[in-house]
This record gives structure tokens, C-alpha cells and sequence, in this order.
């Protein structure tokens, strides 16, 4: 068997695929026919693995329009006979090998329902690519609830103890290094520990300034009557559509509720630019986001599997 990047030639055989196993892998056709033009899929971006000259498996990658490597999988197929964890894990392991030193950290995203496990076929589904992303060292498991507000479920009510400022990119990346204190996001503890506080905040910053469809002059710093600096927040948007970027709240003011006016500025504000819906991510473990987006008019509606390398 051999390894090799798909080419013009394989279109037919990748979208028949993407057809017939539809199951847990983030790619339909019309994503797929949309992105292979606009370059969020590529063909060096795709590997299959064949025996002669016959597909057997298929990676498929997502990766920014702009961006050298790409970021994620987003679907894994499988037309042998057989396991498919030894092919999907020589494919993962192949790209990974060939991916430079200083690239940032690929991932492994499987969208699921909520309700996900009582369903054997999508377990079936969901388990070897677990073992084959484990196989080929994305052994760490972090499980995010996604939430979701619709125009329909109404506003909630906006702050009146925090005004809302914009600011300087430095003033981001202060604020951002100060919020991670004792944070409950697996995300940003594994930042941490790879680049250390500073420079992970920097990350932060510059990756949101280039999300996809956000406006940069949307981010805000929030201050109380007294001046005092409480948090901020980040609407943003990709190509999915509007989302909740960050919230943060400075460690010396939490528990007071503060998160909450956070998260109705932000919806606010994204529904003033005219959306009607508006997503966004949390932890498992981070109880205190699931419940101020419980509080803030969001309901949740899927999970959000992460693959991922554990923490240097």
C-alpha cells in the first residue's frame, strides 16, 4: 500500500465517499464542492491511502485560505475491507510526519449530538477514529457543549454597570494574559503550557483578529462605574456564521456576575450587525460559562469532540 495526496483524477471517488459515509465526519458534498474552490480544502491537504492503484482510505483536512498547513480533520473514509484504524492512523500519522516543526498543533473536530452515545451508529462511527487519532498521538480528549442563540429566543437584558470600550492590540494581549489565570478552558491551559502566558495571549489575539469573517472593531474592554477594568469580550464570526469569540473576566472580579453582562454586550452587539443566530463553545468542565450561556438566552444543542496532542 501507498500513501499520496489526491489529485484532479480522485474527485469522483472522494465525493462518492463523502456521500456514502455521511456519519460523524464534517464534510458534505456541498462543503466540500465549495471549499476545494475556495481553498479551505486542497489536494495537498488531502491524503489517500491505495493498494493497487485502488482508493482504500481518505483524510481530508481543513485548513485557512491563507495558511501554509492546515488546522484540522475534517473527515476520515474508509473502502477497504477490515479494520480502518491501521489506514486512518497510517494517514494521520503520514501528515503529521511530514508537517513542520514549528507549525501549530493540528486537531481532530467531530460534531455530534448532544445525545450522541445513545446511538450505536454514530458510536460505531465515533470509536475507531478516537483510536486511530490516539494511535497517531492525538490522545488527549476534551468534549465541548455548543450553544446556540436564535433571534427568537429574545435579548437578554443589557448591562447597566459596565461601560464597554474599544482598545489597542496591547491592551488584548495584557487583558488576555490576565483572564487565563485559572481558567477552565483545556484550550488555553494547553497554550499556556506550550508558549507560556505571554506569548499565548499574543496567540489569542493575532487568531482572532484573523477569523474569517469577525470584525476587529467589534472587541471590547469593559470597566465598572469606578473605572476599574472587570473584562472583555470578542464578537466574532467565521464562515459558519456569527459566533461568540471570548469572554473574560479579570480573576479579582469574579463571582459577581460579571459574565453575564459580558455575554448580553456581546449578543448584542453581533444581533445589531444582523444576526439571528449566533453559536459558541464551552468545556465540559467550565460549569460556570455553560450556566451564564443557560442564563444568557442560549441553548445547547451538540457537543463538540476535540482530538488533540496533550500538554507538553
Amino acid at each position: 500500500m501507498s500513501i499520496r495526496t489526491t489529485v484532479e483524477s480522485d474527485l469522483d471517488t472522494i465525493r462518492t465517499l463523502i456521500e456514502q459515509q455521511p456519519t460523524v465526519n464534517t464534510v458534505t458534498l456541498e462543503r466540500y464542492n465549495e471549499y476545494i474552490v475556495s481553498g479551505y480544502y486542497r489536494h495537498d491537504w488531502s491524503w489517500v491511502l491505495e493498494e493497487n492503484g485502488v482508493i482504500q482510505a481518505l483524510v481530508i483536512w481543513w485548513g485557512p485560505q491563507d495558511g501554509d498547513q492546515p488546522f484540522s480533520i475534517d473527515g476520515v473514509y474508509f473502502a477497504g475491507d477490515g479494520d480502518p484504524v491501521p489506514a486512518w492512523t497510517a494517514l494521520i500519522k503520514h501528515a503529521l510526519e511530514i508537517r513542520p516543526a514549528e507549525a501549530e498543533q493540528p486537531e481532530y473536530h467531530l460534531f455530534l449530538s448532544g445525545d450522541w452515545e445513545s446511538d450505536p451508529a454514530v458510536v460505531a462511527a465515533v470509536e475507531p477514529r478516537v483510536q486511530a487519532a490516539a494511535a497517531a498521538g492525538l490522545t488527549e480528549v476534551t468534549d465541548r457543549l455548543r450553544y446556540e442563540w436564535l433571534a427568537e429566543y429574545g435579548l437578554p437584558p443589557r448591562s447597566t454597570r459596565l461601560r464597554f470600550e474599544p482598545a489597542d492590540d496591547e491592551a488584548f494581549v495584557s487583558v488576555f494574559q490576565r483572564v487565563s489565570e485559572g481558567t477552565l478552558d483545556a484550550a488555553t491551559a494547553r497554550d499556556i503550557a506550550r508558549l507560556g502566558a505571554e506569548e499565548a495571549a499574543r496567540e489569542e489575539v493575532e487568531l482572532y483578529q484573523t477569523m474569517l469573517v469577525g470584525d476587529r472593531g467589534w472587541w471590547r474592554l469593559a470597566y465598572d462605574a469606578e473605572g476599574k477594568l472587570i473584562g472583555f469580550e470578542i464578537p466574532s464570526a467565521n464562515n459558519g456564521g456569527p459566533v461568540v469569540g471570548y469572554l473574560g473576566v479579570l480573576p479579582e472580579h469574579r463571582g459577581h456576575g460579571y459574565i453575564n453582562d459580558l455575554l448580553a454586550e456581546l449578543t448584542h452587539q453581533l444581533a445589531e450587525t444582523g444576526a439571528v443566530q449566533i453559536r459558541a463553545d464551552t468545556d465540559f468542565g467550565n460549569v460556570p460559562m455553560a450556566k451564564a450561556f443557560e442564563r444568557g438566552g442560549y441553548r445547547n444543542f451538540a457537543v463538540r469532540r476535540v482530538l488533540s496532542f496533550p500538554e507538553a
